[in-house]
C-alpha cells in the first residue's frame, strides 16, 4: 500500500475538526493555543515492500488543560481509573503521580485505520508463512492526566474489522490513481467484526540533560501499556529518547498507534523561546501478546485465520525530528521482530507525524 491511502477519509475528519476548533460553542475545545491536531501516516513503502503491515492513517486531536467538572460521561468513567485524587486507592499508589494538587486533564477523539496483506498479491488466500488479510478501523476517546513526573492516559475505542473497515476501497482507490496493480485475495480477509477496547498508558519522564534554549538537551520518557478488549489484549513496555537543539513542549507520539496523540505530556515551568527546534529520536518496545485479532482471527465468529500471533514481539526505531512555530514533522523507522509463528520476514516501516498546536 502506498501513501496516501484514506486520505478522503482522513480528510473528512480533518475538516470536521478544525470545524469545532474554530469554535467553542459547544463547550467541547479550549482556548486557541493549547490544543493539538495530528496526523500520523505508517507505510512500508519506506522500507520498499507492500506486504504485512502495510499501512496505517490516524487522525488525532487532543485539548489543552480542561476542568474535569467539565467532562462527559466517557471521561468521567475513565477518571476513575487515571491515578488521581478520586481514584481507588491501587490506582493512586501506581499512578507515578507526586502528588494530587497540581495534576492537569486532556482529552482527546481520533480516527483510525490499519490495514494488513500478504506479500503475494495473486494468492486468493493469503499463503501459509505470509499475514492474513485485514483491515480494521475505529475511533476513541481518550482522558490524559499529568504531572510534571508523569502521565496516565486511558483510552476506550471501539471499530469494526472486515469489509466495513474499507481497507480493501483504500487500497483499490489508491493502486488505481498509481496504476499498481490491485491485491486478489481481499474477498478472504478476516470478516466484519465490532471490536471494543480499553487502552492504559503509563510515561515517566526521563530528563538527562536540559540546559535550556538554544543548547543540545536530552530528554524522554519510560512508558508501560496494557491493552483489555477483542481487537488487541497484550501489555507493553518501553522507552523513548529525543536528542537534539531547543527540544519541543509539545511532544508528539513518534509513531501511529490506537492510543498515539501529540501533546505536552507532562507539565513544564518552560516557555518555548525559539520558533525552531532539530531533534533526533530513539525507542525500543517489548510486546506481550495474548490475543490480536488481525492475527488470530475474531472472537466472537469462526474463523481460520491460518496464523497465530507470536506471544513476544520486539521493536527497535529511530527518526528525526523538526518544528517550526506551531508546526511539527517528524520521521521514523521501525524494525519490528516477527509477529507470528511461521511467518518468513520480519516486518520494517516508517511513519510520518504533522502535528499543528491550535
Amino acid at each position: 500500500m502506498k501513501p496516501g491511502c484514506s486520505v478522503l477519509l482522513a480528510t473528512l475528519f480533518a475538516i470536521l475538526a478544525f470545524d469545532c476548533a474554530a469554535s467553542d460553542r459547544f463547550g467541547f475545545l479550549p482556548d486557541k493555543g493549547d490544543a493539538n491536531l495530528t496526523f500520523y501516516l505508517d507505510n512500508d513503502l519506506f522500507a520498499n515492500t507492500d506486504e504485512n503491515y502495510t499501512n496505517g492513517v490516524r487522525l488525532s486531536w487532543i485539548s489543552g488543560s480542561r476542568d474535569p467538572n467539565e467532562f462527559g460521561r466517557v471521561q468521567r468513567f475513565l477518571k476513575r481509573l487515571n491515578g488521581d485524587s478520586e481514584s481507588r486507592a491501587l490506582f493512586r499508589k501506581l499512578s507515578g503521580f507526586s502528588g494530587h494538587e497540581a495534576l492537569e486533564y486532556n482529552y482527546g477523539f481520533s480516527l483510525t485505520q490499519l490495514m494488513f496483506t500478504p506479500d503475494d498479491l495473486q494468492a486468493p488466500v493469503a499463503p501459509r508463512g505470509q499475514r492474513p488479510y485485514a483491515g480494521w478501523l475505529g475511533v476513541d476517546l481518550s482522558l490524559q492526566t499529568k504531572d510534571d513526573r508523569a502521565l496516565n492516559a486511558l483510552g476506550l475505542a471501539i471499530g469494526t474489522t472486515g469489509p466495513h473497515s474499507y481497507a480493501k476501497e483504500a487500497q483499490d482507490f489508491v493502486h488505481d490513481i498509481r496504476g499498481l496493480e490491485e491485491f486478489q485475495g481481499w474477498d478472504s480477509q478476516i470478516p466484519n467484526e465490532v471490536t471494543l477496547n480499553l487502552y492504559s498508558t503509563q510515561r515517566r519522564r526521563v530528563t538527562l540533560n536540559d540546559p535550556g534554549w538554544g543548547a543540545f538537551g536530552i530528554d524522554g520518557f519510560t512508558e508501560s501499556r496494557l491493552a483489555l478488549g477483542t481487537y488487541l489484549t497484550g501489555a507493553n513496555v518501553g522507552a523513548l529518547i529525543r536528542f537534539g537543539w531547543n527540544l519541543p513542549l509539545d511532544f508528539a507520539d513518534a509513531r501511529l498507534s490506537v492510543t498515539a496523540y501529540s501533546h505536552q505530556p507532562f507539565t513544564s515551568s518552560r516557555t518555548e523561546r525559539s520558533s525552531w527546534s532539530l531533534y533526533g529520536v530513539v525507542g525500543a518496545l517489548g510486546s506481550v501478546v495474548a490475543h490480536n485479532i488481525t492475527l488470530d482471527g475474531p472472537v466472537f465468529r469462526n474463523f481460520d485465520t491460518g496464523t497465530s500471533s507470536e506471544p513476544l514481539v520486539g521493536e527497535l526505531y529511530a527518526g528525526f525530528g523538526v518544528r517550526y512555530r506551531r508546526w511539527n514533522f517528524s520521521y521514523v523507522h521501525t524494525y519490528r521482530s516477527k509477529e507470528f509463528k511461521g511467518q518468513d520476514d520480519a516486518p520494517s516501516f516508517g511513519s510520518l507525524t504533522l502535528s499543528y498546536r491550535l
